[in-house]
């Protein structure tokens, strides 16, 4: 698949504008090219950003569109919301599909969060004040670390994964939720059009109903949530074409039933990404604030 295929998700999932800074805001120390795993020989990366007058919280920000991700697509401007509430902020790079499928870039975000809770003495954050958020693929990859974080295997040679990968809080715009169920009952995301063309980030086990059956059960965060998961807030707009309002709404009715703490905010007339979700920034910040510190936002 040529690159450029992943343009509208990279976009739109890492918050569309131009409000973006490539270098770290002011009050702000960047530290590029953190290792925090490998594979295949592939070093996997994260950026630290550390704000002068740190809270002792962390926020984990995916950066992913299509399940495509680079660390030219890091843009700190994004973030001053979390920054000036004094958050630090982990920007993950995962391994990008088609090389690697979603399944192994979950594991890279359960790695990510390991290596930072692992490391949390370094940085100054307080391993049980964790967030994470990201958009459409990015969010995806928040929603399955809030439904599936956990203690890593007892028997990992590397101390590291043993480490739990939980967070305390999420905080995401439009993640695709319900793989086998997408903008209707019983349409899966191969069958929608405006989708199909990342389907090569499912691998090949998408290529019969057979298969998208049994990947979509795995992946789709839907199908593990539970009363037991971190507080999780999703803005979306009603004009999204790309990842349908309905993927929201699933995701929020069973929650409901499942008696999980979660909110969902609608922005009438908002299309995948566009103008305007930079300000909701800030309403992510909000809602860290309220789950990992305790601080109610004014109304």
């Amino acid at each position: 698949m040529k690159r450029i295929l992943s343009a509208a998700f990279v976009v739109v999932a890492l918050l569309a504008g131009s409000s973006g800074l490539a270098q770290a805001p002011a009050n702000v120390t960047r530290i590029e090219d953190v290792i925090y795993g490998r594979k295949f020989g592939t070093a996997l990366t994260l950026d630290v950003f550390e704000p002068k007058n740190k809270n002792g919280a962390a926020v984990f920000w995916i950066v992913s569109g299509g399940w495509f991700s680079s660390h030219s697509a890091i843009k700190p401007g994004r973030y001053q919301p979390l920054l000036d509430r004094g958050y630090t902020v982990f920007a993950v790079v995962h391994g990008e599909q088609p090389r690697f499928i979603v399944p192994e870039i979950v594991e890279d975000i359960h790695r990510a969060v390991r290596f930072v809770r692992h490391n949390a003495g370094r940085w100054g954050v307080d391993p049980n004040k964790f967030g994470i958020t990201g958009g459409s693929a990015g969010g995806h990859l928040s929603l399955s670390i809030g439904t599936q974080g956990g203690p890593g295997p007892a028997e990992a040679r590397d101390p590291i994964d043993r480490v739990s990968s939980a967070v305390q809080a999420v905080a995401c715009f439009y993640p695709p939720a319900d793989l086998l169920n997408w903008s209707k009952p019983g349409e899966d995301f191969w069958d929608f059009e405006r989708t199909r063309r990342y389907a090569p980030a499912l691998g090949p086990r998408w290529e019969t109903r057979e298969g998208r059956q049994a990947l979509g059960r795995e992946i789709s965060p839907i199908n593990f949530v539970t009363a037991r998961m971190p507080p999780t807030l999703i803005i979306q707009g009603d004009a999204d074409a790309v990842v349908p309002l309905y993927q929201a709404q699933r995701f929020e009715q069973r929650c409901k039933e499942a008696g999980a703490p979660f909110t969902l905010i609608v922005r009438p007339g908002a299309a995948h990404g566009g103008r305007g979700f930079e300000n909701d920034v800030a309403v992510f910040a909000d809602w860290f604030d309220a789950y990992l510190r305790g601080i109610r936002a004014k109304k």
